[in-house]
């Protein structure tokens, strides 16, 4: 007998596998990377696994974890955000990964460094002090921090191979690589926040380098099927008119060392996914991502909803919006996966509900869901 999830046009479309290096994802949805802030001393809990089991086991392909701290002292400024170093962290992250797993899905953890955007004497690790590219804040404004030096420099990018490494060891499929948002990497990838002189400073391609070093010193230490994802944005939590590349060509330049250093994928953040990148196209970013580089993308922002990000965390809600429009692009391989932020948030079961022509049950976000682990 022929079911709804065969037949509606959202399953043709979004149930197909996708490979990404040596991993396939059985469909086209992945659960974006949200703080949550639910694991005190930096341990993931077995409220955490089950959080991330049951988007698992109602459809969704991937799961990209929250933003986790690599081990180095100034990566974070919360007690409560996860790690992703120490026996008792990894032993929590290594049952998150085995309850996923259990439930059908595949996951990947977002290791995670905040650079400047940490302040002096925040937990977890009060006295060590906020470090980035030229000791500025966020918003390019002077903030106390420290210059990296190169002993810092060697120092982070240890950390995000450890990291990374731990990652396979323990059982996990990939890892996510968070290059966003205004935070360590994306500070050495936006003029900004980036005025080095040295060479890791300079022009677009010169701004690459710290990224590069990462991900290449990743590649060399894990095995060659296992996926690297580079997660990255224009915008940036303090400027949402931040602009890496003004063109394609600046955004190729960028990119380009990216795929070279050992890429895999690319997840390309916006706050609205149906906005164009450039003038002159309907692509967005994460479409023209593919276009330059010829690797897999995923789109994000505002899946599923007719709100603002950013403006959640304020306690706006966000009526339900269709998306057809998404469809069309995914059909048309503007971009290859699709990350669901917010709407997964509140609604464990949107992957199956979308899948299975059950939209009529979708629920829309109330900020309240920001508050647990439903």
């Amino acid at each position: 007998m022929t079911t709804p999830a065969q037949t509606s046009r959202a399953a043709q479309i979004l149930a197909r596998p996708v490979t990404l290096n040596g991993l396939t994802v059985p469909n086209r949805i992945v659960m974006a990377p949200m703080t949550r802030q639910f694991s005190p001393g930096g341990v993931p809990g077995e409220d955490v696994a089950s959080y991330y089991s049951r988007r698992a086991g109602a459809g969704v392909g991937l799961i990209v974890t929250e933003g986790t701290y690599v081990g180095h002292e100034s990566a974070g400024d919360s007690d409560r955000v996860p790690r992703f170093h120490g026996d008792e962290q990894l032993a929590g992250w290594a049952k998150v990964a085995d309850a996923v797993h259990a439930a059908g899905g595949k996951i990947v953890p977002q290791l995670w460094h905040i650079g400047m955007a940490r302040e002096a004497g925040q937990p977890p690790y009060a006295d060590a002090p906020p470090v980035g590219p030229s000791g500025l804040r966020p918003d390019g404004t002077a903030g106390g921090g420290k210059e990296m030096t190169q002993e810092d420099l060697d120092d982070v990018i240890a950390a995000f191979v450890e990291a990374a490494v731990a990652a396979e060891r323990i059982g996990f499929d990939g890892i996510e690589l968070h290059g966003a948002h205004g935070y360590l990497i994306d500070q050495f990838l936006w003029a900004g926040t980036n005025r080095r002189t040295d060479a890791y400073g300079g022009d677009p391609v010169a701004r690459t380098k710290f990224a590069t070093e990462i991900v290449a010193a990743v590649r060399e230490a894990v095995s060659a099927s296992f996926p690297i994802i580079f997660r990255y944005s224009q915008w940036k939590t303090t400027d949402y008119n931040a602009r890496l590349g003004e063109t394609p060509a600046e955004l190729e330049s960028i990119l380009t060392p990216l795929v070279a250093a050992g890429v895999d994928a690319f997840h390309a953040s916006t706050r609205r996914y149906w906005l164009p990148e450039f003038d002159g196209s309907d692509l967005n970013l994460a479409g023209w991502t593919k276009k330059l580089t010829g690797r897999p993308t995923v789109t994000v922002g505002s899946v599923g909803l007719d709100g603002d990000y950013m403006r959640s965390f304020e306690g706006e809600a966000s009526p339900l919006k269709s998306i057809d429009d998404l469809l069309d692009r995914l059909e048309n391989e503007e971009f290859d996966l699709v990350a669901v932020g917010r709407a997964l948030l509140q609604d464990p079961e949107w992957a199956a509900k979308v899948l299975q022509d059950r939209t009529g049950e979708l629920k829309a976000y109330d900020a309240a869901a920001l508050w647990s682990l439903s």
